[in-house]
């Protein structure tokens, strides 16, 4: 009878050493896919923190090519503004010359040597037909 205790004991302690080295075994298989695992969220971590790095440097370019262009804006809208007022200097004096007697005379003049009627260089001299016959009249 010892020895089929001893057998069965025997029996006992291998089949627990066997169910400790499947344990172990499964336990490393485990850690084996844990260490993947962890390597492929090391690179994704990477990729990410990449893409993070390049977003921030377009983010700084687009900012820095912004406020360029802010300013060549401020500058332009400054000639622009500028212009403007030249411009209106310009058309100031375009609308006196235009209303000077000798102005007027010189269209009138011109008209009738074109052949136009007095009623036609009025209409293009903004006269009436008695200011354009007068002047006429006096020629």
């Amino acid at each position: 009878m010892n020895s089929v205790l001893l057998f069965s004991l025997m029996g006992g302690l291998t089949l627990l050493e066997l169910l400790i080295l499947g344990g172990v075994l499964l336990f490393y298989l485990r850690l084996r896919r844990s260490e993947q695992l962890l390597n492929t969220l090391q690179g994704n971590q990477q990729g990410l923190l990449e893409r993070i790095e390049m977003n921030a440097r377009l983010e700084r370019e687009i900012v820095a090519t912004f406020a360029q262009r802010q300013a060549e804006l401020r500058n332009l809208d400054e000639k622009l503004e500028e212009r403007v007022q030249e411009l209106r200097r310009l058309l100031s004096q375009a609308e006196g010359i235009s209303r000077s007697p000798q102005f007027l005379r010189e269209v009138i003049l011109n008209g009738r040597r074109k052949g136009l009627s007095s009623r036609q260089i009025a209409r293009n001299a903004g006269l009436s037909v008695d200011e354009v016959e007068l002047i006429l009249a006096q020629e």
